[in-house]
């Protein structure tokens, strides 16, 4: 065993600052390693929101209100509001007296023999729906308007009318837009006569693809009263 010179104070002493000396070193060596650990964690969640974000912007878009079934946009045209509704549960038989349409105007089902003439027929008094029905049948676009329309918006939609076979115009008093376009099972309410869903109503649905029967007659039927 080695003699230690040093009093037994001195050596308490030493020894203290040894064990100081071991445990600043410790806290030194926690303190790096805490700092390190947050640091990873840091980067770790930064990474983790970057990639969040670059999925979010390569997924693609999604509608959360997405309209129901019976007012989403057809594959047969992109006119917005457009409402359509199943032709094969729009029935076609021909029938006397009045028929209880469950929408007004009616956009289809059983009506009678005689349809309105639609070679651009504008009409002044309201029409009967059984006859103004078949009209749709034969690939017409009805247009209509209650009495909340301008005179400016009747008069231009009355000119387009006029020069487009296949299509009708009247008055029609409780119906839910100001100004409707109707085809067989379409519908769309518009803002105006200048509204471009006009043209395009017009061009998808005169004498478009929901036509029953698709040349039939708009003439020679029935007519102002």
């Amino acid at each position: 065993m080695s003699f230690d010179p040093r009093t037994p104070r001195a050596q308490q002493h030493d020894a203290h600052r040894a064990r100081q000396r071991r445990d600043r070193a410790l806290a030194i060596g926690l303190s790096v390693l805490v700092v390190v650990g947050l640091v990873g964690f840091g980067s770790y969640l930064v990474l983790e929101k970057s990639e969040a974000s670059e999925q979010k912007r390569a997924a693609p878009a999604t509608d959360d209100k997405a309209p129901s079934a019976e007012q989403k946009k057809p594959a047969d045209g992109s006119i917005e509001g457009l409402r359509t509704w199943d032709a094969a549960k729009l029935t076609r038989n021909h029938v006397g007296g009045t028929v209880a349409y469950p929408m007004k105007p009616p956009v289809g089902g059983d009506h009678n023999p005689i349809w309105m003439n639609c070679d651009g027929e504008v009409y002044t008094k309201a029409l009967p729906d059984v006859n103004a029905v078949h009209s749709l049948e034969h690939g017409s676009v009805w247009v209509t308007y209650t009495d909340q329309a301008s005179d400016a918006d009747v008069a231009k939609l009355a000119e387009r009318v006029g020069r487009t076979p296949y299509s009708l115009m009247s008055p029609y008093e409780g119906q839910s837009g100001t100004i409707m376009l109707t085809a067989w099972g379409k519908q769309v309410t518009v803002d105006g006569a200048d509204d471009p869903r006009v043209d395009r109503f017009f061009s998808e649905f005169v004498q478009g693809p929901q036509t029953p029967e698709p040349g039939a007659a708009c003439t020679g039927g029935l007519g102002a009263q």
